[in-house]
């Protein structure tokens, strides 16, 4: 609702905010949207790492925009490899503390 101005003033800032706590929760849509808006710097500081970790993440999950905009990402040579591995590495830790926490 915030990312389009649904029922309230459009903020990006507010949606940033709300997929986020949806996203900590597991639920794939969210990772993907959050991913997105950091990819495209939407509500919060564009940053292709916390992007990265985000879309790998709801792709995991088999979130269809996410592998797209992974491929994306990846295609247009836009991370150094070292900052691929950064967003795997957050990515594989988050899953490993999320699994740790549901058990």
């Amino acid at each position: 609702m915030y990312q389009n101005g649904e029922g309230v003033v459009q903020s990006y800032a507010g949606a940033a905010k709300w997929y986020r706590k949806a996203a900590e929760q597991g639920f794939a849509d969210a990772q993907s949207n959050l991913g997105l808006m950091y990819l495209k710097g939407e509500g919060v500081v564009q940053d292709y790492v916390l992007a990265h970790m985000w879309l790998n993440l709801a792709r995991a999950q088999e979130n269809e925009d996410a592998k797209k905009a992974l491929e994306e990402l990846l295609v247009n040579d836009t991370m150094t490899k070292e900052q691929i591995a950064e967003a795997q590495k957050m990515a594989r830790e988050w899953q490993e503390q999320h699994a740790e926490s549901s058990d």
